[in-house]
């Protein structure tokens, strides 16, 4: 296998879950001669999926990767998840390859989540194809679905091939630019000839429209067009190329993963028209001392540079680091510079990766993906370079968590272990949040959806033998008042020897929503010594942590000290601490106190026919609509809903939609819960509290 960087091709594959990517990367790695056997993922033996949570649920959890060669070129695959569950890592792959290949389904057409990565690579400005999979199966429709992809998708794409034969009677295509047809044995094998009759004229008509197309890349090849010149088939390959490149042309082509019907002119069309790492602009950088703009070429003579996409936490093996190199050339061993830690590293053996195997390099340079193990500070995002010609790559952000969950060992005093375990698969996986709620006294574990927590805690057993349960959050409602009042806080003790005396009179009233608290000093005449009033505000604020209704925390409250007394011997600071906190206890049941709940700012997207039932799901769930856009086929929908509400929204909106829904969601601000249920949270606190 060639190694130059021209020759190189690094394809990601893209597309939504059940649209054939890891059969498709299978296929290639047979057909190529890499794997003796075909892997299946119904039967659980592939080479890109070999994690027993992928075996066990049939779909990608995480990326694969293998290169195998085409005529004289490499071609380096990167397999991603198609399950939004599992799509962060998808996002943080894309950044790695030059080119893209987007799978849709012939049956089910244009999903959201074809989209959303469909966006991923539009961010990168990269170079896609679009490849319709399961020509052969019950109900696929290749113009239904061209339609689909030309309504849904920014730059329009054009079809390349038209199918022959449908369902089960897909047999080939015709290839539009050499006007041939192309048909399959069994073998994979496809057999040039004539295109059928009965194909003809539309096979002609469509041709033309492809050719105006592809000439609009090549001004001096449109004038010929335009003046009437026949262009040769070369000349539009050519064109058809620098389209590819600027992505003013998006190819579709056709075929079936499953029965190799296609494959070999999707390579072909990979070799030929897609990119090499040479091809692409060189990447801008910061350069960490001045923070000025810079950039590298893919020259592998410049200073070394690279970024690290994706980490594997091994128990065993240690953490691996997965880098896309940029610029320059590492060898088997040495150092290198992690510019955004500020540190340098040493690594002993360069690694390329092949499915599950690790097989050793003998280096790298522009364009090549490998990995180094047990770097002792270099995670995911992080820059590797020359420590003489320091720069620091802006890598694509992880997809905010939507699901959470408390998190608690089952066998007691695991508490230590979980949080370090979890740790590690947090490196690994960036798409998982972990964090402990002083408040609720509760380990949250947040993520893509409820099968990507499942299939974290199942990783977590595997890998570190942690067993957890997982139950469902408690929402951390928050109290307030309505109404001003002005209360003493008087605190007298008398005993042998010295008292205590602290006596304040303090206003308390009402603020704006997420304005917290605040403190004012009003004392005049010296009621009470400047010394003591901090302790007033301390008392207050140690008080307010436990409100009157429920316990939860009291906010968005001003208390305003304004008078008092003091005795010369028997006041102290603890006793104005404990006369601020009796003020806050007295004045918080005389003022109206009520509950506030979190609510958060949600996203829903999900194609038309299913918004009015989404609208009414939300609607039950106290959610208040914002406003609605649309985007292509789908509608988003933006609005508020209360966290209580939501909790479990994932699993419904799945069941509302097919699967064809998704949603973000981020805090927004806390509101008033409705009287009729505070009851009810009230009584459930108390309880806990027992």
């Amino acid at each position: 296998m060639t190694d130059t960087a021209d020759k190189l091709r690094n394809i990601v594959i893209i597309g939504h879950g059940g649209s054939g990517k890891t059969s498709m990367a299978e296929m290639m790695l047979y057909k190529t001669g890499i794997t003796t056997r075909l892997g299946r993922v119904e039967e659980g033996n592939t080479v890109m999926d070999f994690e027993p949570e992928e075996l066990k649920r049939r779909t990608s959890i995480s990326s694969g990767f293998h290169q195998f060669p085409w005529k004289n070129h490499t071609i380096s695959i990167i397999d991603t998840p198609g399950d939004q569950n599992f799509f962060t890592d998808t996002k943080m792959c894309v950044q790695a390859a030059d080119g893209a290949v987007l799978v849709i389904d012939a049956i089910d057409g244009v999903k959201v989540q074809s989209e959303l990565a469909w966006g991923f690579a539009n961010d990168l400005n990269m170079p896609c194809i679009i490849f319709v999979n399961k020509m052969d199966r019950e109900r696929s429709d290749f113009n239904r679905t061209m339609e689909d992809t030309v309504s849904s998708l920014e730059p329009r794409p054009v079809a390349l091939q038209i199918p022959i034969g449908s369902e089960a009677n897909f047999k080939g295509m015709v290839d539009l630019i050499n006007m041939k047809a192309y048909t399959y044995a069994d073998n994979g094998k496809a057999v040039e000839g004539e295109i059928p009759k009965d194909l003809l004229d539309d096979a002609q008509t469509q041709r033309e429209a492809l050719v105006e197309t592809i000439v609009e890349a090549d001004d001096a090849l449109m004038e010929r067009y335009l003046e009437g010149e026949v262009l040769t088939d070369e000349e539009i390959k050519a064109a058809l190329k620098m389209g590819i490149l600027a992505r003013s042309i998006i190819p579709i082509i056709c075929g079936s993963a499953t029965k190799d019907i296609g494959l070999d002119l999707l390579l072909n069309l990979i070799a030929d028209c897609m990119p090499s790492p040479t091809n692409r602009a060189p990447k801008k950088g910061i350069n960490p001392k001045d923070e000025s703009q810079i950039e590298r070429s893919p020259d592998p003579n410049g200073p070394f540079s690279a970024f690290v996409f994706k980490t594997i936490a091994d128990p065993f093996a240690g953490r691996l680091s997965i880098m896309r190199v940029v610029s320059g050339s590492l060898g088997s061993d040495g150092n290198f510079y992690n510019s955004k830690k500020e540190v340098r590293e040493r690594f002993n053996q360069l690694l390329s990766i092949a499915g599950k195997e690790q097989k050793p390099a003998k280096g790298a340079g522009p364009g090549s993906i490998v990995a180094v193990a047990k770097l002792k500070e270099t995670v995911t995002g992080d820059t590797l370079c020359d420590e003489d010609n320091k720069i620091l790559y802006q890598c694509s952000e992880p997809m905010p968590p939507i699901m959470t969950f408390a998190v608690q060992p089952k066998s007691q005093g695991d508490e230590d272990k979980i949080v370090s375990s979890l740790a590690k698969l947090l490196e690994e996986d960036q798409a998982l949040k972990i964090e402990r709620n002083a408040e609720t006294k509760q380990t949250l574990l947040s993520g893509m959806g409820q099968v990507h927590i499942e299939a974290t805690i199942e990783k977590l057993k595997r890998k570190f033998n942690v067993d957890v349960l997982l139950t469902t959050p408690k929402v951390p409602y928050r109290e307030t008042i309505k109404k001003k009042v002005r209360v003493q806080g008087r605190h007298k003790k008398q005993t042998g020897g010295h008292g205590q005396f602290g006596d304040c009179w303090v206003q308390f009233e009402p603020l704006p929503r997420g304005e917290g608290f605040e403190f004012v000093d009003a004392i005049v005449g010296g009621s009470i010594p400047k010394t003591y009033i901090p302790a007033v505000e301390k008392g207050i604020r140690d008080a307010c942590i436990r409100g009157v209704l429920a316990g939860f925390p009291c906010v968005d409250f001003r208390a305003t000290v304004d008078d008092g007394s003091y005795h010369a011997v028997d006041s102290s600071e603890m006793a104005f601490k404990i006369a601020g906190s009796l003020a806050f206890k007295k004045a918080t049941e005389l003022a109206n106190p009520v509950l506030l709940e979190p609510v958060m700012k949600v996203t829903v997207t999900a194609p038309d026919e299913f918004m009015g039932d989404i609208m009414g799901d939300l609607n039950s769930r106290r959610g208040r609509v914002l406003g609605m856009d649309s985007a292509g086929k789908n509608q988003i929908i933006n609005a508020n809903v209360p966290m209580s509400e939501f909790l479990t929204y994932a699993p419904d909106l799945n069941s509302i939609t097919g699967g064809r829904g998704m949603f973000t969601l981020e805090f927004s601000h806390f509101d008033e819960v409705p009287s009729q249920l505070t009851e009810k949270i009230i009584e459930a606190a108390n309880k806990e509290k027992e």
